[in-house]
């Protein structure tokens, strides 16, 4: 994850596709599940090898995962000490993949969002080498393309409040913002499918957010990240599948 994630809601909904013009949802899947990569209920008290820790916020608790941001101010550098900025909560996943189906069950119990992440960290062009985001707020279900989108380097760069038009203008179609309703702290599934350059997201078994942008269909995503912002969320039963395009 980048440092700007954390209050990137409000602009992310301003650069997304507007309500008027979301792309519709295809009813059926995009993707066809082929062999199972990894799983993971959270249940035993060594933690799976292909975890690592990103931003070191979260903990195994009760047969969860469990993420809390604590880096939520801007804290300047003083003392000999860096700056600190607002950033998420963030675990990490090395299972590579190109087209996928990642299912994972969650609740907010507090949290601002929850995020299952894509990133190729050998890809330059990007910052961080970012690709691709499905995130899952209690009012909305969010997809990023961050590779030709937020991350892109030269978009990335654009901090320069002169240059907004020109930014969000690089931003049309790299981002969809669909309605929600998920803020009653109850456990809810939610499946992330990737398959060439779309993106499609489900919310217990109902199509809530889909995105074609051509970043997505970066060929090596080296690794997934499961995201937390605020305080508190919830992630558990994680599965991972290799995919293809399903039939239609």
């Amino acid at each position: 994850m980048n440092t700007r994630l954390v209050l990137a809601g409000l602009s992310l909904i301003t650069a997304s596709v507007m309500a008027a013009d979301l792309p519709t949802i295809p009813a059926a899947s995009i993707a066809k599940k082929k062999e199972l990569l990894f799983a993971d209920d959270f249940e035993s008290a060594t933690p799976a090898k292909e975890w690592h820790k990103v931003v070191p916020t979260f903990a195994f608790e009760k047969g969860a995962l469990k993420g809390t941001q604590t880096r939520d101010k801007n804290i300047p550098a003083a003392d000999g000490k860096q700056a600190v900025t607002p950033h998420a909560a963030v675990h990490g996943l090395d299972i590579p993949t190109k087209d996928s189906v990642v299912e994972v069950r969650f609740r907010m119990d507090g949290a601002t969002f929850v995020a299952v992440e894509f990133d190729d960290r050998n890809y330059t062009g990007a910052h961080y080498g970012h690709i691709c985001y499905a995130r899952v707020t209690p009012k909305s279900v969010i997809l990023v393309d961050q590779k030709e989108g937020t991350m892109r380097n030269d978009i990335y760069a654009m901090t320069d409040p002169a240059k907004k038009a020109e930014r969000n203008k690089l931003l049309e179609g790299r981002s969809a913002t669909f309605p929600a309703q998920l803020d009653d702290g109850k456990w809810h599934v939610l499946v992330v499918e990737t398959v060439g350059d779309a993106m499609r997201a489900t919310v217990d078994g109902k199509p809530a957010a889909y995105l074609k942008s051509p970043g997505i269909g970066h060929p090596t995503k080296s690794k997934i990240e499961l995201g937390c912002g605020g305080k508190d969320g919830y992630f558990d039963d994680i599965k991972v599948w290799n995919a293809e395009p399903a039939k239609q």
